[in-house]
């Protein structure tokens, strides 16, 4: 079964409605323009309830089956990047600074398109939870939604998530049962000694010589540490120190993240971390502090929803576009709040050659919009039919 007729009619609605998302992003939270876009189109649409200012800007729409049944929840995200956009798109932004540069734009779209249907047709059973959630960048906006009650308030049973994945091909879907992202943290490190002229080194404790030092020990955390098939990501992104040639500085900072599956791999690489911290401080006669953020979980699919959301895509796009045994990958996501505590999956899908995510060239490929609407249509006339 390809794309649905139906949703494959609104393609050029779809088109506009994400090119005006795209012309206008907003940061995290603050997404007073697009939450009155999305719920305006929500209003014309026909949901059933529409309820705003969950998690200050996210909303949850519900429409209504032609039967008794459970609710289903379809998750897109809305916020953008602070980046500049490089596209020269006609529709490029009209904000400075700021980008859908992972294409939540798209995902908007997707989950709009996938409701008009849903709102036409009502060939499902029970409800469907239609969820447009704030802050996916940064500001774990999955996380408040969660916490401000929304699986029980709506009584969501499962719930499902896509994201676009460029150069991947055009309308392939990949998942995986069990973890699919990576849990993120982040660290700082703070590093005092005593500076002083470049010429007379023996008189200072050297910052600079303890960062390079805590910084190359670091890397056998991963080397070293820990067994070489647990996947395990330690990356130092930032290094801050000195002013001149000739001065040795008081201080130096350093910053990076980390992503990992096994919380035991993350709780050893926080106590090496530590261990590392202290010990070259200590041999370079310098003070240094580690502030170890622990930040959004692991994202895991459920075997049971992910089997079922396969079946989806090969119904969509055809057994030879889906790989539902497609590997994890070291990148994160907020949806894994909404993973523990339903079962559910997350799935990319693929939108064919062009700049990756998060780069200012990057670009939402309208085409796969239709398709990643019938794959959240079918998803729940699959999961809850009539009958």
């Amino acid at each position: 079964m390809p794309v649905l007729n139906r949703i494959a009619a609104y393609a050029d609605e779809m088109t506009a409605w994400r090119r005006h998302l795209h012309q206008h992003p907003e940061l995290q939270f603050d997404l007073g323009q697009t939450a009155a876009f999305v719920a305006a189109r929500l209003r014309e649409i026909g949901v059933d309830e529409l309820h705003e200012g969950i998690a200050q800007t996210g909303m949850v729409a519900i429409i209504n089956g032609r039967g008794d049944g459970p609710t289903i929840g379809l998750r897109a995200d809305m916020d953008a990047l602070p980046i500049a956009e490089a596209t020269g798109a006609a529709h490029a932004s009209l904000t400075p600074g700021k980008m859908h540069a992972c294409g939540h734009d798209g995902h908007t779209t997707m989950l709009l398109g996938a409701a008009k249907y849903l709102a036409e047709t009502r060939n499902f059973a029970g409800r469907v939870a239609l969820i447009f959630q704030p802050a996916e960048e940064g500001g774990a906006g999955a996380k408040v939604m969660v916490d401000e009650g929304i699986m029980d308030r709506f009584g969501i049973a499962q719930v499902f998530a896509l994201h676009n994945s460029p150069n991947q091909p055009l309308g392939n879907f990949q998942t995986i049962p069990g973890p699919i992202m990576a849990a993120v943290d982040a660290f700082d490190i703070h590093i005092t000694g005593r500076g002083g002229h470049a010429a007379m080194p023996h008189e200072t404790a050297d910052p600079v010589v303890a960062a390079v030092g805590i910084v190359q020990a670091l890397q056998t955390i991963v080397s070293r540490n820990h067994k070489a098939l647990d996947d395990l990501v330690v990356s130092v992104t930032q290094i801050h120190t000195g002013s001149a040639h000739n001065i040795v500085p008081d201080t130096a900072y350093i910053n990076g993240t980390v992503r990992t599956f096994d919380p035991a791999v993350q709780a050893m690489v926080m106590r090496r971390m530590q261990d590392i911290v202290a010990g070259q401080a200590a041999s370079f006669g310098v003070e240094a502090r580690l502030d170890y953020h622990v930040g959004d979980p692991a994202t895991v699919n459920d075997p049971d929803a992910t089997a079922l959301a396969a079946a989806v895509a090969v119904e969509v796009a055809g057994a030879a576009n889906v790989d539902a045994a497609a590997g994890r990958e070291m990148g994160a996501e907020d949806f894994s709040y909404m993973l523990q505590v339903r079962p559910g999956a997350y799935l990319f899908l693929g939108q064919g050659p062009g700049a990756g995510l998060h780069h200012p060239a990057y670009d939402f490929n309208d085409e796969i919009a239709p398709i990643g609407a019938s794959f959240f249509a079918r998803l729940v006339e699959r999961a809850q039919p009539l009958g």
